[in-house]
């Protein structure tokens, strides 16, 4: 390289470093701001996690508190004076104020609280599932068979959250509609799916059984 490359060259860097100084001083600031923003981000998040934890134990604290009372009315107006701050927070107070509601034989009561939470579409779908299920279970003497079947088989489909639970149900209305091979065939159905429980495998099969129902050995030996 010659004399003449190489000053050219030292000249080249020294105008580099003298622009990049120059942006440093000018717009260094931005740096800074973004350091800050960072920082005062992460600061503000674990602030918000605090406070939703302190609320989510403050409301446990607070239904535990109104479960414990011995005095059915007593919880249900004990629930009733809880208040929350998030959707998910609303619907299992509701629900279990509905529960309190349905032991103060205040059924009508407990099933409007019950599809307050089945009828939000903001909630994810297994509270709302698990809210209509409740409020099934609180209508066998005002629903019919059909108008229950017609809503525990909208709960049935195919990867819905309490689906062989409403299974389990709509078994239970062949049984009482009279038909019992309906209700066996639905039975096994259950006892076969990959996903049931230990409980109510053991449940179905009880129940194929004490109907006069037979399962193969295989399933038997599953079990």
């Amino acid at each position: 390289m010659s004399d003449t490359d190489s000053f050219i060259e030292e000249v080249t860097e020294e105008v580099r470093r003298d622009r990049l100084f120059l942006m440093l001083k000018r717009y260094g600031w931005i740096g800074g701001l973004a350091v800050v923003l960072i920082v005062g981000g992460a600061a503000f998040n674990e602030y918000n996690k605090s406070k939703q934890l302190a609320a989510s134990q403050k409301l446990g604290d607070e239904m535990i508190a109104a479960l414990s009372s011995d005095d059915d009315a007593g919880r249900a107006d004990a629930l009733a004076a809880i208040s929350t701050e998030t959707a998910g927070g609303s619907a299992i107070l509701a629900m279990l104020q509905a529960g309190a509601l349905a032991e103060t034989d205040k059924p009508e009561d407990a099933v409007a609280r019950l599809q307050e939470v089945a009828l939000n579409a903001e909630l994810p779908l297994i509270y709302r599932h698990i809210a209509s299920f409740k409020a099934l279970g609180l209508q066998q003497d005002s629903l019919s068979i059909e108008e229950r079947r017609l809503q525990f088989e909208a709960l049935a489909q195919p990867g819905a959250p309490l689906s062989l639970l409403a299974s389990e149900q709509m078994a239970l209305l062949d049984v009482e509609a009279g038909d019992v091979d309906a209700a066996i065939d639905r039975l096994k159905a259950i006892v076969e799916d990959a996903g049931v429980t230990a409980d109510l495998k053991e449940r179905a099969t009880q129940v194929i059984v004490a109907l006069g129902g037979k399962l193969d050995e295989a399933e038997v030996s599953e079990g």
